[in-house]
């Protein structure tokens, strides 16, 4: 093996890139890539940024990938950097290379103005993977760096803070079935004038405002757009018809994968239960529009994780949210 050197990132290095990444990258768990989803993923993507993405050669050969990104749009985008990811074919899979590639990453936030590298959830760049143990079942992404790979040590080693645990929870849909308890608060909260059903435009009101209210743009964007398109949604409502809460939207992708935006409930009608009947209906619709499966991911201390086991999910997986902070 000559001496590796790296390189950054040139459309030429495209399909070699791919063949290692279908083989180092799907020996760690994550999904096989095409030159479409390859493109999709990073090279299509708008943030990507050649100057952060590099190769690891040896002679004219591809043994090592990595790549971030940066946005000053993105949440924490003004001060951070977000590391996506480093791969490493089998015989170069060492601590060394990793370090090579993680430092050229590193510079690149720097010279950019970054004060920290983040590996976090709001990476644009989605990595997707798949779940342990099913028929080809998979998340669509890897919401920071596997909590059980060779990755998150070496960060360790190398000055990042682990900051949070993120679970990725799974749970086949076949069999669901809302069990009573459940039931019993559908019709308390019928009993206070609420109803969780479908979203119907003809019947309720101010679902802009109540999105507006969780605080959170993603879920005012996308459930927004769903609701405006006529993408099923499961919503909330006060007697009036105005909307308390959504979950969904209620959308079977092509792998069988129930999709899931979130679940939110306005403060103003918290305390009623509305939360856990709204994501057990969901889970319902789902089934019932021929989704096999659903997977989540959510912070090991959300209180929404009881609803989710309480549902069905089990934890196949913990992934690190890491941080290191540059000295000046």
């Amino acid at each position: 093996m000559e001496h590796l050197t790296v390189g950054t990132w040139e459309e030429r290095y495209a399909d070699a890139v791919i063949a290692l990444w279908n083989d180092a990258a799907v020996r760690d768990g994550y999904k096989e890539m095409t030159q479409e989803s390859f493109a999709e993923v990073f090279t299509s993507n708008r943030y990507f940024d050649p100057a952060c993405a590099f190769v690891l050669l040896d002679g004219g050969e591809i043994r090592g990938f990595a790549c971030g990104c940066a946005g000053d749009d993105l949440p924490l985008g003004e001060v951070a950097g977000y590391v996506t990811c480093i791969v490493l074919a089998e015989d170069c899979d060492s601590d060394a290379n990793r370090a090579v590639l993680l430092e050229a990453l590193e510079a690149r936030f720097r010279a950019l103005g970054k004060r920290q590298s983040d590996v976090l959830f709001f990476n644009p760049m989605r990595l997707p993977w798949y779940i342990p143990d099913t028929p080809g079942h998979e998340h669509n992404n890897a919401p920071g760096v596997r909590a059980d790979g060779a990755l998150y040590a070496f960060l360790l080693d190398q000055g990042y803070v682990d900051r949070a645990r993120q679970c990725a929870m799974y749970m086949p849909l076949t069999d669901f079935a809302i069990p009573e308890d459940i039931r019993a608060k559908e019709v308390k909260a019928a009993e206070s004038g609420y109803t969780v059903e479908l979203f119907d435009p003809s019947r309720h009101t101010v679902l802009t405002e109540m999105l507006a209210g969780l605080g959170n743009p993603a879920w005012e964007r996308e459930i927004a757009a769903c609701a405006a398109d006529g993408v099923p949604v499961v919503i909330a409502a006060a007697q009036d018809g105005r909307a308390a809460g959504f979950a969904g939207p209620v959308v079977r992708q092509d792998n069988g994968r129930g999709y899931f935006a979130g679940i939110g409930v306005h403060p103003d009608h918290e305390g009623r239960g509305l939360g856990s009947i709204l994501f057990f209906k969901l889970c319902e619709a789902l089934r019932d529009v021929g989704a096999e499966y659903m997977s989540l991911f959510t912070g090991s201390s959300n209180p929404a994780l009881r609803i989710y086991e309480k549902a069905g999910f089990t934890t196949v997986r913990q992934f690190a949210i890491m941080r290191k902070e540059f000295t000046k």
